[in-house]
């Protein structure tokens, strides 16, 4: 079957307003511009709303450690089978020190032999999260043996983060940044 989907292609240059030239200018410029920033600027407005989310997950306000959060982002990733979301942080879980094994790994059940309690407790958080909205109450207490309440909360923050991401763009059709791999 062909897809014959109507795209939202990310913006061009050309094609930006004022407001999207504020937001755009730099990143742009600075070489940090991705598909993912230009397609979500068309509703410029909700842009800058996703992405203050967005900083937050990802930066220095989010309590979670770069190597958990990156776990959690690379199973909702394969869950949601987002191949634009899981071929951006693949990347980065590197750049974060993320072993290739445990990147590898988040493509298996997290019942699989060879993951650590904590490691399985936050899959399973990601699944228990895609799968039901909630995290179950055996895992919640896992974590919570090893996560602050500010953890525990950034921890539904990432998953629900990147799981609006990867809804967007899937349904949008947002093409892979040049020199990325999907799955």
């Amino acid at each position: 079957m062909i897809d014959e989907r109507i795209r939202i292609a990310p913006l061009r240059p050309e094609e930006w307003n004022a407001q999207q030239r504020e937001q755009l200018a730099y990143p742009y410029e600075k070489g940090g511009f991705y598909n993912v920033v230009g397609t979500l600027a068309r509703h410029a407005d909700a842009s800058v709303c996703i992405g203050s989310m967005g900083r937050h997950v990802l930066g220095p306000t989010s309590t979670l450690p770069a190597r958990d959060r990156e776990l959690l982002i690379l199973r909702t990733a394969w869950r949601c089978q987002a191949e634009y979301e899981w071929a951006q942080h693949v990347s980065i879980a590197r750049k974060a020190g993320v072993a290739e094994e445990d990147i590898q790994r988040c493509k298996i059940p997290p019942t699989t032999a060879g993951w650590s309690a904590v490691d399985s407790a936050l899959v399973t958080a990601a699944d228990e999260l895609h799968d039901e909205q909630r995290i179950g109450d055996e895992t919640w207490q896992t974590l919570a043996t090893h996560y602050s309440e500010l953890q525990l909360m950034d921890i539904v923050f990432a998953v629900g983060q990147y799981t609006l991401i990867a809804m967007a763009l899937k349904t949008f059709g947002t093409p892979l940044d040049e020199g990325l791999a999907g799955f």
